[in-house]
């Protein structure tokens, strides 16, 4: 019978470890940081997001001007086709509307590559912050004894005693004072 208890207790000894061990796991220490507000008040984020809304502008712009000469060319054409009353239009007729067809697909194409540029920006732009905040995260942590990092938006509610939004916008302004705002130009692949 002695050695059943001496057994058991060395099978309990052998698996108290493994218990102690399985309950080392500290308390969760949870921050909070609203990412809308660092994007918002970040320095290099202002004036990257006024440098982004020019461009858009600037978009907008050119296709206006490209779209005004092409809608009074097409009504001319539309003008002239319809006085033919179904008949066939003439050589010079039919090379007008070739004509604007080559232009209108030239301003398409045009304002397609600069919507593609726009886009590249913005992602080089959010690619930058992206970078900054990774280690910048780890740091706040640390600095506030926090376990755990949450965006203000997955959460219910939250005390402001947790929220670390200020001091993450304090170290993206130290660690990010500028922004690129226009993408490096792709790279073509080469052929062989």
């Amino acid at each position: 019978m002695n050695r059943i208890f001496v057994s058991a207790a060395l099978a309990a000894a052998m698996l108290a470890p493994a218990a102690a061990q399985a309950q080392a796991i500290p308390a969760a220490v949870i921050a909070v940081v609203d990412l809308e507000k660092v994007t918002a008040d970040c320095n290099a984020c202002k004036t990257a997001s006024a440098s982004l809304r020019s461009q858009v502008t600037a978009l907008q712009n050119r296709q206006k001007t490209l779209a005004g000469p092409l809608e009074t060319e097409q009504k001319a054409l539309q003008t002239a086709v319809d006085a033919l009353k179904g008949a066939q239009p003439d050589v010079a007729l039919q090379a007008r509307v070739r004509a604007f067809q080559q232009k209108e697909q030239q301003a398409a194409q045009e304002l397609q590559r600069q919507q593609q540029q726009l886009q590249r920006n913005q992602a080089y732009i959010q690619q930058q912050i992206a970078q900054k905040l990774g280690p910048i995260y780890q740091q706040v942590m640390q600095r506030r004894g926090a376990t755990i990092m949450l965006e203000q938006g997955s959460t219910l509610a939250a005390s402001n005693s947790v929220n670390v939004t200020n001091d993450v916008v304090a170290a993206l302004n130290t660690a990010l004072p500028s922004i690129q705002t226009t993408a490096p130009a792709q790279q073509q692949p080469q052929g062989r």
